[in-house]
């Protein structure tokens, strides 16, 4: 029950939807991709990225000091029927801006 209550809450933010997304046409970006594409705080999104985990849309590897967060795969029934009706929405994404160990776009 909790886990499906977490999955809920996940999708009732504008921005989350966003960042789900923005993952399921990119595929598995680093944090700092994220926080350059989409123009956010590394705090706010740090959150955002938190609380779609926990709600078991997401999953992270971990390469040295760098997060890359991707789709899970394999969804379950739910999670899958939710980003199915997300592919339908009509969001604009905005563009991807990937960025190199320095920091700086590519």
């Amino acid at each position: 029950m909790d886990l499906f209550l977490k999955s809920i809450s996940a999708l009732n933010d504008e921005t989350r939807v966003l960042i789900l997304r923005f993952l399921d046409t990119h595929g598995a970006l680093c944090v700092c991709d994220l926080q350059a594409s989409l123009q956010m705080i590394q705090s706010r999104l740090s959150r955002h990225l938190k609380i779609l985990k926990e709600g078991g849309f997401l999953r992270v590897e971990r390469q040295g000091t760098w997060a890359y967060y991707c789709v899970r795969s394999p969804l379950d029934s739910f999670r899958l029927a939710a980003l199915e009706e997300i592919r339908y929405l009509e969001i604009s994404l905005p563009e991807l801006k990937k960025m190199d160990k320095a920091g700086c776009t590519l």
